[in-house]
């Protein structure tokens, strides 16, 4: 993890106050060719038609990469379990699941566990798991349940602050309101949480994704832009508008956020635009300079994506099977040769994505976002 966190974000008070609400790009569309790639697996169809899967999380396995996981939310039914050529593992009928994160080390007082986290939307608050990396399969660890005050969770996302070692959860609505909840252990060996802090972004949000590291929150206002916040709770409220809907490759709608890591603070921020079909790429570092654009066209075998909701990526190297990491995002329109069929995900090989620009995009397959 990046030192001096602190200075980082003490920094870039600086900035957020000072920036305005510009364009960066000032040019036309045709200035930003999207470059179309294609997936090489895809998960196991949703059990239930229609709009059913919505976000991806990938987990990292401790010690064999080959047995990491995806975890994707069926937003009508709860979580589904996959492994890394797709096929189902496990499925958890908790409700209408819509957003879902994963993170790494959470002490529960009787040993360290990786957990993921979601927003139901049946009970209008936060699930949370442990992952047991022998079996590779979730379990409650909620030491109830943790109901939010906004008048719907819709997005989600986890934050573990380099700072002070804490884990967080970001809840926002369809009307623009956020939480921030803090996860705690219990003496039970569960998790319970606190909310800390809570704000407006604007009109509807989902898509949010926290950095660990540089001690960002991302957050997507679907028909407006993407917003950068601190997400540390005791700092400010400014903001910075990192791109907006009037620019190229950013029209309606915005929705997933991820966050590709790389070493020394470099990497990109992934944001999916389900109006044009496209990802739209910028820079990790504080400036979120925008790179360029990619799709996800027919193969000769899997098809490509449209309506595309969650998103996320990994830079690490999944030994043989995804050596330089991958993307994976949400199909909302899944195909299978003339026949439409229940929605799924489609994974991508990272090197295919940054092979595909003209100035070719990271390739950091050793940095460990465990560790």
């Amino acid at each position: 993890m990046l030192k001096n966190t602190i200075s980082i974000f003490l920094l870039s008070v600086l900035f957020f106050t000072s920036c305005t609400q510009i364009s960066q790009w000032g040019k036309s569309k045709s200035d930003y060719p999207c470059k179309e790639v294609q997936a090489t697996v895809e998960t196991d169809i949703m059990d239930t038609s229609g709009d059913s899967a919505d976000d991806p999380a990938i987990w990292i396995h401790p010690t064999d990469a080959s047995k990491s996981l995806i975890i994707g939310t069926n937003k009508k039914a709860g979580l589904v379990v996959y492994d890394l050529q797709g096929k189902e593992k496990q499925f958890m009928p908790i409700g209408r699941v819509n957003n879902v994160d994963t993170r790494y080390g959470f002490d529960l007082g009787n040993g360290k566990v990786d957990i993921v986290a979601a927003s139901n939307r049946s009970f209008n608050a936060i699930s949370i798991f442990a992952i047991d990396p022998d079996s590779g399969f979730l379990r409650d660890i909620a030491a109830r349940t943790i109901i939010s005050g906004l008048d719907e969770v819709y997005g989600f996302c986890l934050y573990k602050s380099a700072a002070s070692g804490k884990f967080y959860a970001f809840m926002n609505s369809k009307d623009g309101a956020v939480e921030q909840w803090e996860l705690f252990a219990t003496e039970n060996n569960t998790i319970d949480a606190v909310k800390v802090r809570n704000f407006v972004v604007g009109k509807q949000t989902e898509g949010c994704v926290a950095d660990d590291e540089l001690g960002y929150l991302y957050i997507g206002e679907e028909t407006f832009g993407i917003w950068k916040y601190f997400a540390e709770p005791h700092l400010p409220l400014d903001r910075k508008l990192v791109a907006d809907t009037t620019e190229p490759y950013l029209a309606h709608d915005i929705e997933g956020l991820t966050i590709y890591y790389g070493a020394n603070g470099k990497g990109y921020l992934i944001a999916s635009v389900q109006g044009l079909n496209t990802y739209a790429v910028y820079e990790r570092n504080w400036k979120n300079k925008f790179i360029g654009c990619f799709s996800i066209g027919d193969g000769a075998e899997i098809d490509g994506v449209q309506e595309t909701d969650g998103i996320d990526v990994s830079n690490f190297g999944f030994s043989n099977i995804y050596p330089n990491g991958f993307f994976i995002a949400q199909d909302g329109y899944n195909k299978t040769g003339s026949v439409d069929t229940m929605q799924n995900f489609k994974i991508v090989p990272w090197e295919r994505i940054a092979g595909s620009f003209e100035k070719a995009l990271l390739i950091d397959n050793q940095f460990d976002i465990r560790k």
